[in-house]
């Protein structure tokens, strides 16, 4: 039997392969290399979400899901991402109520995004990590920030908006000149309209701001 691998979530970044689309990163636990999964936009929110630990206004389909888990007394003892193929990963949940297990096969975005709810174990074989595993620096999952713009563009891109930008160091740039508690409102007010994928963005930006602060 092949040897079990356990992983953790490292976060999500654009993916360089389609245009649209993520990149969910997982990471072995003991060791360099990371699996990079391709995730729809849909998916990819619902992840961030979780990660983010964002409480929606109302609860999405992952949060049901926990939620039921949670009222039933079912336990979700692990993901396992068990298969790759045709260059697709397939997984299983394996579910826990003191009397009996059962495993269920999942899309593996969907078993991510439970199991970052309900904080259980992920794992995959060696022989996975083997063939789809690549070993990933720091530094290429961070944005890249560009600090030598004039005063004459600050100005003109202050008054865009996220959807009104193309170009993701632009992106990275509009946000950086955006006031703390400008941030705090956009923020607050995507929550509220459910567009998540702001409401990550502006986090993920009040983050980096909060580290940049610490570690100076």
């Amino acid at each position: 039997m092949d040897t079990r691998v356990k992983l953790r979530v490292q976060g999500l970044t654009n993916s360089q392969i389609q245009s649209g689309a993520y990149a969910l990163i997982l990471a072995e636990e003991k060791g360099p290399r990371r699996i990079p999964i391709i995730v729809g936009t849909t998916e990819a929110q619902s992840i961030a979400i979780a990660l983010e630990k964002i409480n929606p206004p109302r609860p999405l389909t992952h949060d049901l899901f926990s939620a039921f888990l949670r009222s039933f007394d079912i336990r979700l003892h692990e993901v396992f991402i068990y298969k790759f193929e045709d260059g697709i990963f397939f997984s299983e949940l394996l579910f826990d109520n003191g009397m009996r297990r059962v495993r269920l096969d999942s899309r593996t975005s969907d078993a991510i995004a439970i199991a970052l709810r309900v904080q259980c174990d992920i794992y995959t074989t060696e022989g996975i990590i083997r063939e789809c595993g690549v070993v990933l620096e720091e530094s290429s999952l961070l944005e890249d920030e560009d600090d030598d713009e004039d005063k004459e563009e600050e100005d003109s891109m202050y008054d865009l908006e996220p959807d009104e930008i193309k170009d993701e160091a632009q992106l990275q740039r509009w946000l950086s000149l955006l006031e703390l508690d400008e941030l705090e409102t956009r923020l607050q007010e995507a929550i509220e309209n459910e567009n998540y994928e702001y409401a990550k963005m502006y986090k993920d930006e009040l983050h980096r701001r909060k580290t940049k602060k610490n570690n100076p």
